[in-house]
């Protein structure tokens, strides 16, 4: 317990604006300041922070609280806890009472694994400097390899652990931690050959992974060895503390220089922040080599709108990053392109040149991201006029992710230029593209503008008693959702309907956005007739063209009866719905498919497609109750679980807007 008197001089000294200001860029707006909310996914900024008041607030989701709840809310810790953090960033001694053996019991465990990961990380400064392996080993290899002052070394905490397989996990036991802490925050692992515990980290040189509070939630390892067997790096996993899609090595150090400068600086690796830092810029991140993600993102998207990414001069893995970028597009953020010189990595540019060199080299060669991939893949293409259409769907695939339209315009017009092709080609596919991918306000007002056109504002009538057959919904089969859209292909093939781009209406062929959206992901319909009809209707399709009607013969004489049936079934639904005549004499328009296309089509096909992301989520699902599968393959199918929910959870938010 905290008595009553150091709480008072806790909240007495803290500054609700310096405490926040930690978390999120924040703007003064007459006598209070404002942010994007740091507890839910907004563009416009609603949290506001009153510096008189000693209170936050966001009119976007609710929340709101003081300094303390704040601290709370971010870091997930209880309210002692908060005050502790609180305290200990204004210099405040906390006295607690005696804890019972109870209340010992019942410490939290978070908590401990903080406390171990704080103890871990001195071990490891204390045995780089003191003990004569980590001096000869760790530490020359920090100052003569990689350059690092001891100021460098000591600002990020780095460390050295023995080589003795199990050296740290006994002196952690011998100092009071216990066996479970030291295997939940992954600094222990367990010998199959006796049980006993043996370092994840040993004989390897260490680097503490911060917060953006600054407390530490993992480490990384890297060897020294030269031994191709061992992995180079070694980090901590997953625990009640650490989530690596949430963190940002080097945010903790770099979050102030970020908020001044109003842009970041993306590197890959830790000794690419830390030398960066070395030589004064500090503005830098790093996503620690794993992919890059939302959460990661938005994180770093309370500091600023504004990234720049730092290539490698001889980095082979240009392309497969790229990608990967894309989510920064779509979360709204400016993204730039920096690629160094051959063979120089952002460690190396850093150690060989002045701080107003590395500064001066990011303003003279900084591109944006979209001219740099286009000018990239064109490169790839020399020519080859299938690869450069391949390429230009790249490009529509990253301008679709683009939330404002007014930039997307502007991508548009620049990439027409770059790639020499008609803009109201771009135009057309990156609608295509954002109809069945994403949602954005302008997608949903339009929508819902047709949806407002099927309801008279003054009249609510009832639904007529005749509905359309088999109208399919969110938990609907394979076999329903793959008979909708076949039906959608069969009928309205043809056919085209109106989505909006920025301000342009652009005219979608119905054939044209369901196959190229199934060939996008590769899927192929599961119910074999089905797949035949689809088939043939493509191959028909691909020879007239779109907006061309495919002769229903093919499909009601086809070869095989099953498609004849199938056909004759889908092509003679629904014919008994006649609007009723009272509707008709009350003006009330009832409408058909066709005018429903324009959000009929995309339901169909987002439905279906998060159908299959469902059978490949539960695929590796059922793959992770092997209980011998490899730490390695069981981290790769995590992360692809994780990659296919984000993909589920877009869907679901475009559905939300198609369900109207």
């Amino acid at each position: 317990m905290i008595d009553r008197e150091t709480v008072d001089r806790i909240y007495a000294a803290a500054n609700i604006v310096d405490i926040v200001g930690d978390y999120v860029t924040l703007k003064r707006k007459g006598v209070n300041y404002v942010a994007c909310c740091p507890f839910h996914n907004e563009k416009t900024p609603s949290f506001v922070v009153s510096p008189s008041k000693g209170v936050y607030k966001c009119f976007g989701c609710g929340k709101g609280g003081n300094a303390v709840t704040f601290v709370m809310e971010q870091e997930g810790v209880s309210y002692p806890e908060a005050l502790k953090m609180v305290a200990k960033r204004y210099g405040i001694e906390v006295k607690e009472e005696a804890m019972t053996e109870e209340e010992l019991r019942r410490n939290d465990d978070r908590e401990s694994m903080f406390v171990l990961n704080g103890w871990a990380a001195e071990y490891f400064a204390n045995y780089l400097h003191r003990d004569s392996e980590g001096i000869n080993v760790g530490l020359a290899y920090f100052r003569q390899k990689r350059g690092l002052t001891d100021a460098t070394i000591k600002k990020f905490g780095l460390g050295f652990c023995p080589s003795k397989g199990d050296r740290m996990s006994q002196d952690a036991l011998a100092a009071g931690y216990k066996r479970e802490f030291l295997l939940s925050t992954g600094l222990s692992l367990v010998s199959e050959r006796n049980g006993g515990l043996y370092d994840r980290f040993r004989d390897r040189v260490i680097f503490p992974v911060h917060n953006i509070s600054g407390r530490i939630v993992a480490f990384g390892g890297r060897t020294l060895r030269t031994d191709k067997q061992v992995a180079k790096y070694q980090n901590s996993p997953e625990s009640e503390i650490y989530s690596k899609k949430r963190e940002l090595y080097g945010l903790y150090f770099a979050k102030k220089a970020i908020q001044q400068q109003n842009f970041a600086i993306m590197v890959e690796g830790y000794l690419d922040v830390i030398s960066m830092h070395q030589a004064g810029i500090e503005n830098v991140v790093a996503s620690s080599g794993t992919s890059l993600t939302t959460e990661q993102i938005r994180l770093l998207g309370r500091f600023t709108k504004n990234i720049t990414v730092i290539y490698d001069g001889d980095s082979a893995g240009i392309h497969a990053s790229l990608r990967g970028i894309d989510m920064i597009l779509k979360e709204g953020m400016n993204v730039r392109v920096v690629l160094l010189p051959e063979p120089e990595d952002p460690d190396s540019f850093a150690r060989s040149h002045t701080a107003a060199e590395v500064q001066e080299y990011i303003r003279a060669n900084e591109q944006d991201f979209l001219e740099f991939k286009a000018r990239l893949l064109l490169q790839d293409a020399q020519g080859d006029p299938i690869r450069k259409a391949a390429l230009i769907g790249d490009m529509v695939q990253s301008i679709a992710q683009i939330p404002d339209s007014i930039q997307r315009s502007v991508y548009i017009k620049e990439c027409s230029r770059i790639m020499d092709i008609d803009e109201q080609i771009l135009i057309g596919e990156v609608a295509r593209k954002r109809l069945t991918t994403s949602g954005d306000r302008e997608t949903d007002d339009f929508l819902r503008r047709q949806a407002a056109a099927r309801q008279r504002e003054t009249v609510q009538p009832q639904r007529p008693e005749a509905e359309y057959a088999q109208k399919v919904e969110a938990g609907s089969s394979f076999e329903a959702l793959e008979r909708e859209i076949v039906k959608y292909l069969l009928k309205y093939g043809h056919c085209s309907f109106d989505f909006k781009e920025g301000r342009t209406m652009v005219s979608c062929n119905v054939a044209e956005v369901i196959f190229s959206e199934l060939s996008d992901d590769q899927i192929v319909f599961r119910n074999p007739v089905y797949a035949k009809i689809m088939a043939v209707y493509r191959e028909q399709w691909e020879v007239s063209g779109p907006g061309v009607e495919v002769p229903a013969h093919l499909f009601l004489n086809h070869i095989d009866p099953q498609v004849c049936s199938a056909a004759v079934d889908i092509l003679t639904s629904d014919d008994n719905y006649v609007p009723s005549e009272l509707w008709k004499r009350k003006e009330i328009h009832v409408e058909s498919e066709a005018e429903m296309l324009a959000v009929g089509v995309p339901k169909a096909v987002t439905l279906y497609k998060s159908k299959v992301v469902q059978a490949l989520i539960k695929e590796l699902s059922d793959r992770l109750k092997d209980e011998t599968l490899p730490e390695a393959e069981m981290n790769d199918i995590l992360q692809r679980m994780n990659n296919y929910n984000q993909v589920k959870a877009t869907m679901a938010k475009k559905l939300d807007r198609l369900i109207l």
